[in-house]
């Protein structure tokens, strides 16, 4: 599949262009009552709890020490051996685990791209990390200003045995997974990072939504899928100074940079930790 590389809209997986009534290509009031996609997608059922791997572990640690201890002295003091593993493993874990919600941690693959970012500043990219989207419990992994424009990247890492692939009508595969919830998600970001920042800087401001993934080998430079930029995370920073290139007449300046970079400490606040 042939990709374009650097302009905007990239075509489709399909071969069309993003439909035009993209809610991330708006920066109107109709964002504000469009409900929020499924954030981080998980598979549905049990299976979709963090802490059933928790679970697993203690109910095996329990079995296997109540089950030595049954052999050697008895049911009974086998029970009580296995009640009393579970316990220290409740303890232990309440003492050692981070309360901190799901969608403010920072995953590896959002540190991966903090540092891609980071070495961009002296290029005049100003990144915001992990900043809350009000009035929801949803938030943006980074605000990219700079140069090339104002970004909403999706900082994603997957399983790297399964392949990536796309498929008609705009659709992404990991394995045999659809991920287009995580696609219709980075727009739905953007469109409300867009209407938040153009009210607060009273002009229009274009957030563009991008994913970048880890882990899995991504079989082409850039896609655009939904409106949505999915590229390597290897590439980010070729990705970036390649859509200023193509953006030339369009480029912020400093000042612009700054004004947006105010606008958004106001009304995307750093995510609650």
């Amino acid at each position: 599949m042939k990709v374009d590389r650097e302009t905007w809209p990239y075509p489709s997986a399909a071969g069309s262009s993003p439909l035009p009534e993209e809610p991330g290509r708006q920066a109107d009031d109709s964002a504000d009552d469009s409900p929020a996609p499924a954030g981080r997608p998980a598979p549905s059922g049990l299976s979709a709890d963090p802490r059933v791997p928790i679970w697993i572990g203690r109910a095996v640690a329990s079995a296997v020490a109540g089950s030595a201890t049954a052999i050697w002295a008895g049911w009974r003091l086998g029970v009580t051996v296995a009640a009393l593993v579970a316990i220290a493993d409740i303890i232990y874990r309440s003492r050692t685990t981070a309360a901190i919600p799901a969608a403010a941690r920072v995953t590896s693959a959002q540190r991966r791209s903090r540092r891609r970012l980071a070495m961009l500043q002296m290029s005049g990219y100003v990144t915001l990390n992990a900043r809350a989207i009000p009035g929801s419990e949803h938030v943006i992994d980074h605000l990219v200003i700079g140069p090339a424009g104002v970004y909403a990247l999706d900082s994603e890492r997957w399983d790297r045995r399964l392949p990536v692939r796309t498929g008609a009508g705009d659709e992404i595969y990991h394995g045999p997974f659809s991920q287009r919830e995580r696609l219709e998600h980075a727009r739905w970001e953007a469109a409300q990072a867009s209407r938040l920042l153009s009210e607060a800087a009273k002009s229009a401001v274009d957030v563009r939504p991008a994913m970048v993934v880890y882990g899995p080998t991504i079989p082409w430079t850039v896609v655009g899928l939904l409106g949505v930029d999915v590229l390597s995370g290897r590439r980010l920073r070729k990705y970036l100074r390649q859509q200023a290139r193509a953006r030339r007449a369009d480029r912020l300046d400093g000042a612009r940079i700054s004004r947006i970079q105010a606008a958004a400490d106001r009304v995307l606040p750093p995510a609650a930790r």
